[in-house]
């Protein structure tokens, strides 16, 4: 029956739908874009419903302008699943939506494919792998007009004036730094070239491999999955295995009977530019017939993956968070790899959790989902204990390697050390070097980058610190500036202090490049290796990682980022250098952070025939994150851990939402802040206690980018209640709060 009317969502951060008349044509079908006269002009939106009566007087009704796809481009499943995600973490659906399209065009579908030569279901493959890189430059002879904000200021200023070109996300990192940037572009001050090439990720040929003899735990595991996905009941697994289990060869296995059993696979990586052996794996065992969904794909290349991907041309995506959006019908089994990585939530615009929607994408899909993880999050493992996933256990390596031997050195006794750097203590440095001489290699971690954290002057006892932000700028000795980690503002390096002009500033701590730095001294003959933020913006995150497996380094220096899953063979020690760095942290999961981060990183160590030994340091190695972690005793930590959480009833035994207001005059953040939480306080949810309110008060970083920053949080033991008080906040806010900004996130990670 043809429905005279549609409900459309515009790809904007709106919460309401639109309804529009369909005219004398056929009623495009749910999920298909349509061109509607919105606010002025025209614009792209999604069907959403049919009707067959306005909800309005008609004659207020406008047109349809086209209809741009005679099938959907977002499948009614995954729409389903959109919806329910804006619901649930009280979003714009119109932003929400905005996410799951590749690109707002006003071509048809069909000219898509047209364009390429090809039919929907025979899109090439290669147009999935090929992405765009962008590049910027200094339009010629331009100025910067008087008048741009600061953030514009910021970036012409780390443009170039020579007329080289500089890949944008190296100077525009973050979609706040994007949108800025394309005002430039859009003014003519910046110019703007598209290059194609090769996704480092999938460049190459790799050798086909078959199905691994499975261990019988891995066999056990692959067994019930088997038995879900045949099934078809949308069941729910915790994949926990130590490091070096073999998760991946179970991921694998999984895609496979997706496959057979004709349906579609999707696999979520933390960081897709840091996995390249992961999408290897996956391209071994399924050839180049995949879709790599990361932040480096765009507008025409990723709006093919969408398409080869919803036609089924192409049925198994691996990618980061975003790639949860992908059309996928008949999707089958959705997989989260190292689901405890806090990089999974996304923390502007539309702030969801990858993880918590991979399991409402698969229930809306009834797919099997899998969280997969060495150290899970305390979020997943409590489901699992309270019987809502089914684990699966991995408690030994297939290859029959023993897990590392983990030696804890108190730092509080190793004041001076043989090597004069302060966190290369005499067990350390003596481990490197029989570790060097037996011809094998090495993990240092510090989860500090550049080469001080912090000047300080020692005339004035002031500390160098970022104009726009109360944070100390941080020395980057290689590019010879002072740089700041949440604005990225910069300053050339100077021996002067700018207060008051001494030369008398010292530095306090180290970070990644001065540890780099001091090895290069105590081992001039090794080949050193860095991977940290920086070093992965100049060189690649493929380069120093591909140095290791090809034995072209002997030691790789770096934060975080070499603890997300790699496996180097060739790795016999690792040395965590100070492990309690983050216990500190003003928030309740720096504990688990800090189990998850010395597990993570021991855990490289002594995968193929070398025993592997791991050295953490430590001013605090008696606390439980870390002398459990030493001893890889999950399950002791979380006993211990879980009662300090249910005590005061903290994620998984309560649910969170921040309020966060920022504001440039510090008083306004705080009157603001002040008046949403007495809006919170006088609802009834509130008063009768089934909500706690905690706050206002300043946030434990109480400047950034040149605004005061407030913020209050709201617990409760249920989310009905909470979802009732976060509904009228959200309308609240919405009726306007300015001059300051304010914004909701609902189940936080970032406490900062």
């Amino acid at each position: 029956m043809t429905s005279r009317y549609v409900d459309v969502v515009v790809p904007l951060p709106l919460r309401g739908l639109f309804t529009y008349s369909v005219g004398e044509g056929p009623t495009p079908p749910v999920g298909a874009r349509v061109a509607v006269p919105f606010r002025g002009r025209s614009t792209v939106g999604v069907v959403f419903a049919h009707r067959d009566e306005p909800p309005i007087d008609a004659s207020r009704i406008r047109p349809l302008r086209a209809v741009l796809d005679a099938t959907p481009i977002v499948p009614e499943e995954l729409l389903s699943f959109l919806d329910a995600a804006a619901r649930y973490y009280a979003a714009p659906l119109g932003e929400v939506v905005r996410g799951a399209m590749p690109a707002v065009e006003t071509r048809t579908a069909r000219a898509l494919r047209a364009q390429d030569g090809v039919g929907g279901a025979l899109l090439r493959v290669r147009s999935v792998v090929v992405r765009e890189r962008v590049f910027v430059a200094r339009a010629p002879a331009a100025t910067l007009p008087s008048g741009k904000g600061p953030l514009q200021k910021t970036l012409w200023g780390a443009l170039p004036d020579d007329g080289s070109k500089v890949l944008r996300d190296d100077v525009a990192p973050d979609d706040r730094a994007r949108a800025a940037l394309a005002r430039l572009v859009d003014a003519g001050l910046v110019l703007r070239h598209v290059e194609d090439v090769r996704d480092d990720l999938v460049s190459g040929e790799v050798e086909r491999d078959q199905a691994k003899v499975l261990s019988a735990e891995q066999a056990r595991a692959v067994e019930a999955i088997e038995r879900a996905l045949r099934g078809r009941t949308a069941d729910r697994f915790l994949l926990h295995g130590v490091t070096g289990s073999g998760k991946t060869e179970v991921y694998l296995a999984a895609l496979a009977v997706a496959l057979a059993e004709g349906g579609s696979g999707l696999l979520l990586v933390p960081e897709i530019a840091l996995t390249p052996q992961l999408v290897g794996r996956v391209r071994a065992r399924f050839g180049d017939a995949i879709a790599v969904l990361h932040s480096g794909v765009e507008g025409r290349v990723r709006a093919q993956a969408y398409e080869a991907l919803r036609t089924g041309a192409v049925r198994i995506a691996v990618g980061a968070r975003s790639a949860l959006f992908a059309p996928m019908p008949g999707l089958a089994v959705v997989i989260v790899d190292e689901e405890h990585d806090p990089s999974f939530k996304q923390e502007e615009g539309f702030r969801y959790h990858a993880r918590d929607m991979a399991l409402l994408r698969a229930a809306k899909a009834s797919a099997v989902c899998i969280l997969g993880s060495a150290t899970p999050s305390f979020e997943a493992y409590e489901l699992a204990e309270r019987g809502r996933l089914h684990k699966l256990v991995l408690r030994t390596r297939p290859t029959g390697a023993s897990m590392p031997t983990v030696e804890l050195v108190d730092l509080r006794r190793h004041r001076s050390t043989p090597s004069g750097h302060p966190l290369l203590t005499e067990p350390l440095t003596t481990a490197l070097t029989r570790c060097l001489a037996a011809g094998e290699q090495a993990m240092i971690f510090l989860n500090r980058r550049g080469y001080a954290p912090t000047l300080r002057c020692l005339a004035c006892d002031e500390v160098v610190e970022c104009p726009a932000c109360d944070l100390p700028l941080t020395e980057h000795r290689r590019e010879r500036c002072l740089r700041c980690h949440t604005c990225d503002h910069q300053r050339p390096l100077s021996e002067s202090c700018p207060s008051c002009g001494a030369v008398s500033l010292v530095r306090v701590g180290a970070g990644t490049e001065a540890v780099e730095e001091a090895l290069a001294r105590l081992h001039p003959s090794a080949r050193i290796a860095r991977l940290d933020r920086d070093s992965a913006r100049t060189d690649g995150a493929y380069a120093a990682l591909e140095a290791m497996r090809a034995r072209r380094a002997d030691v790789l220096v770096g934060t975080q980022m070499i603890t997300k899953g790699h496996d180097l063979p060739g790795v016999s020690l690792v040395g965590v250098l100070l492990a309690d760095q983050a216990l500190a942290f003003p928030d309740f999961r720096a504990a688990e952070r800090t189990f998850q981060l010395v597990s993570q990183v021991a855990g490289r160590a002594g995968r193929a025939d070398t025993k592997g030994r791991v050295i953490v340091q430590s001013y605090a190695p008696d606390v439980p994150a870390i002398a459990l972690a030493a001893q890889h005793d999950y399950e002791g930590f979380f006993e211990a851990e879980r009662a300090v959480r249910r005590l005061h009833g903290n994620p998984p035994f309560g649910h969170l939402v921040a309020v966060r207001v920022d504001a440039g005059d510090p008083a306004v953040a705080r009157a603001c802040a002040e008046g949403l939480a007495g809006y919170a306080l006088a609802r009834p949810e509130l008063e009768s206690f089934e909500v706690q309110l905690l706050g206002p008060a300043p946030a434990p970083i109480e400047r950034a980018r040149g605004r005061s920053r407030y913020r209050f949080l709201l617990r409760a033991p249920e989310r009905a209640p909470l979802r009732r008080v976060v509904a009228a906040l959200v309308e609240r806010i919405e009726r306007g709060v300015e001059p300051a900004r304010a914004s909701v996130d609902v189940d936080p990670v970032s406490m900062l």
